[in-house]
């Protein structure tokens, strides 16, 4: 009967078949003399016939034992071979890749060794199923048996080898796909054995891999968590190659698609991957200029919630985030390239990334947005002009709200450019941005007043600063003028008001302005403002003091003899006291004493500060006055009939009877108010 496994002896396959190595050993060694003596012979058919056999017969037998024998003799018919291997490879290398997924470790352990001796003496030729024995070596670098890891590494450097040998033939848009469909996971040995592969494929000149790096960033980046510092360090090491290569030629990367991944993996719980990501952002942004801007609002929403960042831990990203920060606006003011710049800028997602960082954020993230949207509305004013609407009840309502006062005062100075820019565009001040901005903020201070107690003069000499004073004040008061319901807001805003008029520096021109009502404009105003100011008597008495109208401060005074003294009055007159002491009042005091306008002057304004001299209690401030009026010449010897054309009211065209009647018909509303709301109260 014929050997079936001819033209290998029955021995042979015994031996093929033993259970132990030597003679499976010996048997192999036989079996590579038969494939070189055939390969002497040119007898190919018969080499085709023992790969057949050791294929179909013993590598894919049952038998443990079998499967052994037969991967040491396909390695040993390989070695026969030599370069002839290349005829026969696909035959040789697909029983053995079978092998590396046995369930029996020395069944795994001998193919590996197998295919490391066919792939030595095959070399470029088993290149054609790179992507079979890849697969292979990624999960043997895994394998649970030591001694098949041990093996398996270096298999791993041999295929490597030789890839480098030959890098100009090598397939790497099938390599690739390899390696995006492994990078993320989660094995340390698998990263370490991708990471190795990538770092060697591009040190080689030939191979380009910045031009795939977009498919395999985003699982670099989710490499950097491994838990081995080793592994991280070998991956920062790969991002550092790869950001050096783009850095010296930015035109061989995809910068765009790469950047999408950055903005990903910006926002990473993770503090090393969040700050390599927003380093590379920071890169591509210097060298993409303003075609970057394209992705602004991607950017936004990694970037400004890391300027909150407080731990020294965090402090590197925040710092890198700052710096992206400024190059974008630096992007946007850039004079030459600016309109080239600004055409890459989606202005309306910009927006609406911006806006939703103005609520419930921290104050350094809304600080840095107020920056950007005042930014944009002055270098791109008209762009933003349709975006008003919109911010104006966030910048009201939550910003203006905000218990950081540098919050506050940014969001001020937003509000303020968006009326200014809007008023400039007219000769009138109350253009309706203007009004309707002010009437927005009043009806925030009457909705809370403990918010205008406590922001009210920082927000309102913060806007003085910032936009006309005058119009300011003038608007406010005509606003004010037309409150009938809620009086007790009117008087309240009416001494927030004359207490920065009269203690801010920033409001000297606007002060000046109403030292001299014989001016039409100044008159104009001090009759607005006195309106409006009637509402509370001491501050109407503090506004007419600074315009000098001493006669009718003196008939003031006197009223106060039929109007209600609460305890709220008798403090704001301790006030107005402190302040006739300050520089701001030096020309009062000066007034007291000057002989100019036939002493009429100084005469009514030294009878009305006897006068409040005497609604005084005892107090500090009473001694105050009157120690500065023991100064001051006795005016009660001189004739009590002083002529009204020498005073400062005669010179100008106010109708002082006119306002004195206001003055007490508003004095009147808001006793009645008082005792509505005392009988209220009693039942």
């Amino acid at each position: 009967m014929e050997n079936a496994f001819a033209p290998i002896s029955e021995a042979c396959v015994k031996a093929l078949s033993d259970k132990t190595y030597d003679k499976r050993k010996v048997a192999a060694l036989e079996i590579e003399k038969m494939v070189t003596d055939f390969k002497s012979k040119k007898n190919m058919p018969q080499i085709k016939r023992i790969i057949d056999v050791l294929s179909r017969d013993f590598v894919r037998s049952n038998d443990s034992n079998k499967k052994k024998g037969g991967l040491i003799a396909l390695a040993a018919t390989s070695i026969a071979l030599g370069k002839d291997t290349e005829k026969f490879i696909e035959d040789i290398v697909n029983p053995i890749m079978n092998c590396l997924i046995d369930n029996d470790n020395r069944v795994r352990f001998f193919a590996s060794e197998s295919l490391y001796n066919v792939v030595k003496v095959a070399r470029g030729a088993v290149l054609p199923f790179f992507p079979s024995v890849f697969n292979a070596l990624s999960r043997l670098v895994t394998d649970p048996d030591q001694s098949i890891k041990n093996g398996s590494e270096i298999l791993d450097r041999l295929l490597k080898d030789i890839v480098i040998e030959s890098s100009q033939t090598f397939d790497l848009d099938a390599f690739i796909p390899l390696v995006r469909e492994r990078i993320m996971v989660k094995s340390s040995f698998a990263r370490q054995f991708i990471i190795s592969w990538i770092s060697v494929l591009n040190a080689v000149p030939e191979i380009n891999m910045v031009m795939f790096l977009p498919e395999i960033l985003h699982g670099l980046f989710q490499i950097l968590e491994d838990p081995l510092p080793e592994i991280q360090r070998m991956c920062e090491s790969l991002l550092a190659q790869f950001l050096k290569i783009i850095k010296m030629n930015p035109s061989a990367a995809d910068i765009p698609k790469m950047t999408n991944v950055l903005i990903v993996q910006a926002q990473s719980s993770n503090p090393l991957i969040q700050f390599y990501a927003i380093s590379w952002i920071k890169e591509f942004v210097q060298l993409s200029g303003g075609e970057i801007l394209s992705f602004s609002s991607g950017i936004f929403t990694a970037i400004l919630p890391c300027l909150a960042f407080e731990s020294d831990a965090k402090k590197n990203i925040k710092d890198c985030a700052n710096a992206v920060n400024l190059n974008l606006l630096e992007l946007i003011s850039n004079g030459e390239d600016k309109q080239k710049n600004l055409s890459y800028l989606d202005l309306n997602s910009v927006m609406e990334v911006l806006r939703q960082y103005l609520v419930h954020s921290p104050v350094p993230t809304k600080i840095a947005v107020l920056k950007w949207v005042h930014h944009l509305f002055t270098e791109v004013h008209d762009e933003m002009s349709e975006h008003a609407n919109k911010l104006f009840p966030v910048l009201l309502r939550d910003c203006l709200s905000d218990s950081s006062d540098e919050v506050v005062l940014q969001a001020i100075v937003v509000l303020a450019e968006i009326v200014n820019s809007a008023t400039v565009k007219g000769n009138d001040f109350d253009q309706t941005q203007y009004r309707q901005f002010l009437v927005e903020l009043l009806n925030l201070f009457s909705e809370n007043n403990t918010f205008l107690e406590k922001r009210g003069t920082l927000i309102i000499r913060q806007l003085c600063r910032l936009l006309n004073a005058e119009y300011i004040y003038r608007t406010f008061a005509e606003i004010l003028l037309e409150e009938r319901i809620n009086l007790k807001i009117a008087s309240t805003m009416v001494r927030t008001l004359n207490m920065i008029l009269l203690t801010t520096s920033d409001l000297f021109d606007l002060r000046n302005m109403l030292h001299d009502i014989r001016n039409e404009k100044s008159a104009s105003l001090f009759e607005c403002l006195y309106r409006c100011w009637a509402h509370c008597p001491v501050s109407t008495l503090s506004l007419c003091l600074l315009a000098q109208c001493y006669q009718h401060v003196s008939e003031i005074v006197t009223l106060f003899a039929d109007i209600e003294i609460t305890v709220d009055f008798l403090v704001e007159i301790d006030k107005m006291v402190q302040l006739i002491e300050s520089p701001i009042f030096a020309s009062l005091r000066l007034a007291l004493i000057s002989h100019s306008n036939d002493n009429a002057d100084a005469q009514h304004l030294s009878r009305a500060l006897y006068g409040i001299l005497m609604l005084l209690p005892q107090t500090e401030a009473f001694h105050l006055l009157n120690n500065r009026l023991k100064c001051v010449p006795n005016y009660w010897s001189q004739p009590n009939k002083i002529s009204s054309k020498s005073t400062n009211e005669s010179q100008c065209n106010i109708k002082f009877d006119e306002l004195f009647i206001y003055f007490k018909h508003i004095q009147d509303l808001h006793h009645q108010k008082r005792v509505e709301k005392r009988k209220k109260n009693q039942f």
